[in-house]
């Protein structure tokens, strides 16, 4: 059994945490499916390898926030089965950094993820392999959201398909002027299967998910601002470099939620995280054993003799 750091944290300091501790403990650091769900992943991983192209590149900064890049930019940085491995080796990564704290997960070439390389898509039609496909991505895309990082989507270009379900998969999105997010999956005959339908129903509610899940509508930076599928828009710049000018402007923006400590930062996540997903009564407890992780910790008792909070 793989547990991934916020899962042992937990464990370690409390064992009343029930239903936070039986998901954590799932196998593959908290995965949805496992060999009791009748999911090898071994065995998945090695039919994705097979189809090759493209990269997910990664890169963990000083500043405790890493930059995770969909690159594959000749087929609008689509997912080839050896980038689904790729991005499962990645989130493992992140699990295992203690110094971490944010993550801005973006496209090359200044577009975000047009969803699945189609060739690999059409090798791997038969109905049983695809499913096996889509539950591996469900386990890497949810362990992304679970991250005890603060991770926010740089939209650039278009976000389709599958695309738009990873941008669902981070807590937060800003678009670039002119982006569009857009759940094509009416088009090819078929519904979300990365998880993106249930994430989107927690981030606008059912309502909107029905309305661009049933009329695959195009969000651009306005319409995802009133519906809340963004949380802020970016805008290029005539005089630097586009691509990197908008980085900056992310980086900017997610260092107001990143800025102290990583134990600290990371237990933000993790209350959160709870109380995304267990009922009020685990949520609590959840919230007690994270709080007694940094109760008389170093960034408490270093805040306590340097500041008075009551003047």
């Amino acid at each position: 059994m793989v547990l991934c750091p916020l899962s042992r944290q937990l464990l370690k300091s409390s064992s009343s945490c029930g239903a936070w501790g039986r998901l954590l403990q799932r196998p593959s650091s908290g995965c949805v499916y496992s060999s009791i769900h009748g999911f090898n992943q071994k065995e998945v991983k090695e039919k994705l390898q097979a189809f090759p192209g493209g990269s997910i590149d990664l890169l963990k900064q000083d500043s405790g926030i890493a930059i995770l890049t969909i690159n594959n930019p000749s087929r609008m940085n689509a997912f080839s089965g050896s980038m689904m491995v790729d991005l499962e080796d990645k989130v493992s990564q992140l699990e295992k950094w203690t110094d971490g704290k944010g993550l801005i997960v973006q496209g090359a070439a200044e577009t975000f993820c047009s969803g699945s390389d189609l060739s690999a898509v059409r090798a791997i039609s038969d109905p049983q392999d695809g499913m096996k496909m889509c539950m591996f991505m469900q386990n890497a895309l949810t362990r992304l959201l679970r991250l005890p990082l603060i991770s926010v989507a740089l939209v650039e270009g278009r976000a389709l398909g599958g695309g738009a379900e990873l941008t669902t998969a981070c807590d937060f999105r800003l678009m670039a002027h002119a982006s569009v997010i857009q759940f094509v999956h009416k088009h090819m005959g078929l519904v979300p299967g990365w998880g993106g339908a249930a994430r989107l129903v927690n981030i606008v509610g059912s309502q909107n998910a029905l309305k661009l899940l049933g009329g695959a509508l195009k969000v651009d930076p306005e319409f995802g601002l009133q519906i809340g599928l963004a949380d802020g828009v970016l805008e290029g710049s005539q005089v630097e470099k586009h691509a990197e000018t908008l980085l900056q402007q992310a980086t900017n923006w997610l260092s107001l939620y990143t800025k102290g400590p990583a134990p600290v930062i990371q237990a933000v996540k993790k209350v959160v995280v709870s109380g995304r997903e267990l009922p009020l009564s685990e949520t609590l407890r959840t919230e007690k054993d994270v709080f007694g992780t940094v109760w008389g910790g170093p960034a408490n008792l270093q805040a306590l003799a340097s500041k008075s909070i009551h003047k």
